[in-house]
């Protein structure tokens, strides 16, 4: 793959070599052709394999993208998806049981998720410096995440223009196998980035109650700024912040 560097940008196919537009930049790749007896052909078994468990990485990727779609709609970058799917690869990577090309996310140990982050450009480590706890108990179901008393101005990183923010979280129950999940969420009421205290925070879900599914839990960050009377989200989301913080594993 190589990045296209003159003056005049090119898009579409010449010859064996196609131009195309990127979050890169403008870049151009040289086509390739591939037999039709891979399907069958002993000498391209790892090859399959590696297909067969990049594709299930995938559904379960956009499985536990869906559990959380109502934040990720403001909190994701560009390449979440990708990001994702090899997260979930490395998970795979974990299942011991199932042979070559079976590996999956369910016989893993997916409490590897614990940290990934859904906007790369907003870590929730450097947006949020106070401390804060977790719990999730899988008997009744209930997942929670407390935040200490704080002054806003010095737990948060906040963007400039920023004059509110919000703490989201949510938590989900997903059935990978099944491609189904149950989720809730809950978030604080809109907060001016101050330096006034805050109190405790706790953010509570209830989740089924003795799921055999695995348990994630996610935190976040949104901000706002106030024009007119009325709250508008800073460059639609770019700065929000969104993890999984917390990973419980049947």
């Amino acid at each position: 793959m190589a990045k296209q560097l003159g003056i005049t940008k090119l898009e579409g196919t010449i010859g064996d070599i196609t131009f195309y537009k990127s979050q890169d930049g403008m870049m151009a790749r040289q086509k390739t052709t591939v037999s039709g007896n891979r399907s069958t052909d002993p000498a391209f078994a790892r090859v399959r394999e590696n297909a067969q468990e990049f594709g299930r990485a995938g559904k379960a990727g956009k499985v536990l993208r869906a559990a959380f779609s109502k934040f990720l709609s403001k909190s994701a970058d560009g390449r979440v998806i990708s990001r994702l799917v090899q997260a979930i690869m490395d998970v795979q990577k974990t299942d011991i049981t199932s042979a070559r090309g079976e590996r999956n996310i369910w016989s893993g140990d997916a409490s590897l998720l614990k940290g990934f982050n859904f906007n790369i450009k907003s870590p929730l480590s450097t947006v949020l410096s106070e401390q804060y706890t977790t719990a999730i108990d899988r008997v009744t179901g209930v997942a929670s995440v407390s935040i200490p008393a704080y002054i806003p101005q010095d737990a948060i990183n906040a963007p400039a223009g920023t004059t509110h923010f919000k703490l989201i979280s949510a938590a989900s129950a997903v059935d990978f196998l099944n491609e189904s999940y149950q989720s809730v969420s809950a978030s604080s009421a809109e907060i001016a980035y101050g330096t006034q205290q805050e109190a405790l925070l706790t953010l509570t879900h209830n989740l089924p109650a003795n799921s055999a599914d695995p348990l994630f839990l996610v935190l976040g960050v949104e901000f706002y700024q106030e024009f007119n009377g009325s709250l508008y989200q800073l460059k639609t989301g770019s700065f929000n912040a969104l993890t999984i913080i917390a990973v419980d594993v049947n």
